[in-house]
């Protein structure tokens, strides 16, 4: 075999990663002899084993500790049941079970749950804590799944190549631990590392020739052209490597075994487009620093790919990762709902006007469509124009009113914390959210990260701030910056009122509570509220 994908741990468990598969597609369809490891799934399982779980949590453990032990076994072969979305109760159960047992990894520094890894002491944006990984000098709680179980089968297959994808700062440290495991287990291979958290880094390590001992390759962008050049040795001599112009959108699934996933039933991601067709979003690091260029696959030609890969794997449930689905693959899918009946699908889209063109958000409904996701930010239009969300708030009540008549869920994003953003505007948020209440159905608020690139805090961003300082620590990789804001309403504020009003709202709690623990819009879609 010459080349290996890899998907490194630590991210929910709930479906299979999407970057690899198309690079995995788009080797294959080469005539590139390559495989894919999950081994973010396989490091769970690995870590999920009765006697691993033991002997972490030792004999002194909690009453708690011991009973999530004791069930985790039947919790887990009830996440992947049908049966999980019979009783939300007894789901939720199951899932505080397995993530209460993971919790018995680490010492102290580091922490492990169902959606997140996080160590206290290394930082995913610090150069050095990076290197000291690579170089074995410090070590992470997937040490032993990589030693015992990943390396032996790397070696045995024999690879030439292997690819790390990291797309989540969750992956940062372990990956780099793997990837220094790699290079000496193997002194002769050759390791790239590509996806969205090397890619959000570009011009950091570009303008400071950053390199990574462990990695002969780092790929921004989309890798489809790139790899199977770097795989043949027409690559060049560059580190940092940088092609756009070839974007795949089919995956390879086949070798895959959902059953394995943590999922009621089995879910395929798949994607309409690659970047955001907005891209005007003064909030968001596509708007201010691109992962990838956008591109959409042919507007007419997703509901074939879905109808084959159900044909393909056997699933009939996808996940549509899109940044925001375009409006006329949207409109394909509706138009084919006889072709796709049996199929059922959720993703994000934008508060688009063409979602109120009679009879489309029925037409989605019919073709599978069983929750939407919808970046609704503020319920303050100031707070919309000054972000460039380009929405109207009329037309964001009417759309969710919408897809209520149509069966259609929502799980709607809102963000406090703004810059510029005072309390009255968050006052006017938590009134939109109440008063719409009835047509929302799943609910997540976060407090804004400022994208470090973002013209929010720029001469033209529209906000008065007093004082602006990297986050993250500081540390030259760092994603996002703090500010200080001059009208004395900021992160701290708008924290105490999302705890003090937003949340001890009756209706906005009721929803809040409906979200699925950890799993959260992976799992929504199998719990959609009564009606």
């Amino acid at each position: 075999m010459t080349t290996l994908l890899l998907h490194p741990p630590a991210v929910k468990p709930a479906e299979p990663p999407l970057g690899p598969a198309i690079l995995l597609a788009a080797l294959r369809r080469r005539g590139i002899d390559a495989r894919m490891i999950d081994a973010n799934l396989k490091a769970f399982l690995y870590l999920l084993q009765p006697r691993r779980l033991a002997a972490a949590a030792g004999p002194a453990s909690s009453t708690a500790v011991k009973r999530a032990l004791r069930h985790a076994p039947a919790a887990l072969a009830l996440l992947r049941s049908p049966a999980a979305f019979g009783s939300f109760p007894r789901y939720r159960t199951a899932v505080e079970h397995l993530n209460r047992a993971f919790g018995v990894y680490g010492e102290g520094a580091e922490r492990l749950s169902l959606g997140d890894y996080s160590h206290g002491t290394l930082s995913e944006f610090a150069p050095a804590d990076l290197e000291r990984l690579s170089a074995g000098e410090e070590s992470t709680l997937f040490h032993d799944y990589f030693v015992n179980e990943l390396l032996p089968q790397v070696a045995a297959m024999k690879p030439r190549t292997v690819s790390l994808s990291v797309n989540y700062r969750h992956q940062v440290l372990p990956a780099f631990e793997l990837a220094g495991l790699l290079r000496r287990w193997m002194p002769g291979l050759r390791i790239v590392g590509g996806g969205g958290m090397f890619t959000s880094w570009r011009r950091t390590l570009r303008e400071a020739d950053l390199r990574f001992s462990a990695f002969d390759h780092i790929v921004f962008g989309p890798g489809e052209e790139l790899l199977p050049r770097i795989i043949s040795g027409e690559g060049g001599p560059d580190y940092f490597l940088e092609e756009g112009s070839e974007i795949d959108f089919r995956p390879d699934f086949d070798r895959v075994d959902l059953k394995d996933y943590f999922s009621p039933l089995p879910v395929l991601p798949v994607g309409a487009s690659r970047g955001c067709y907005w891209q005007r979003c003064l909030f968001c690091p596509e708007a201010a620093t691109p992962t990838h260029p956008y591109a959409a696959h042919p507007a007419a030609d997703l509901p074939d790919l879905l109808l084959d890969l159900r044909r393909r794997n056997g699933t009939t449930r996808f996940h549509l990762t899109d940044n925001a689905v375009p409006v006329a693959a949207l409109r394909r899918v509706a138009a084919r709902r006889a072709d796709l009946a049996g199929i059922f699908w959720h993703g994000f889209v934008r508060f688009e006007p063409a979602l109120l063109d009679s009879g489309l958000a029925e037409g989605l409904a019919a073709a599978g469509c069983t929750m939407l996701q919808l970046g609704l930010e503020s319920g303050s239009q100031a707070v919309l124009d000054r972000l460039g969300k380009g929405t109207r708030l009329e037309d964001a009540a009417a759309i969710l009113e919408r897809l209520h008549e149509a069966g259609i869920s929502t799980y709607v994003y809102v963000m406090l914390g703004t810059p510029g953003e005072t309390e009255e505007d968050a006052v006017r948020t938590l009134d939109f959210l109440e008063e719409h209440a009835a047509r929302i159905s799943f609910l997540n608020i976060s407090i804004m990260n400022l994208p470090r690139e973002s013209s929010l805090v720029g001469e033209d961003g529209g906000a008065e701030i007093r004082s602006s300082a990297l986050l993250d620590d500081g540390q030259p990789l760092g994603l996002y910056r703090s500010f200080e804001p001059a009208t004395g309403w900021g992160r701290g504020e708008a924290r105490r009122f999302l705890r003090r009003r937003l949340l001890a709202s009756p209706a906005v709690r009721e929803i809040v509570n409906r979200v699925p623990p950890w799993f959260t819009s992976n799992h929504a879609p199998f719990f959609p509220p009564s009606t």
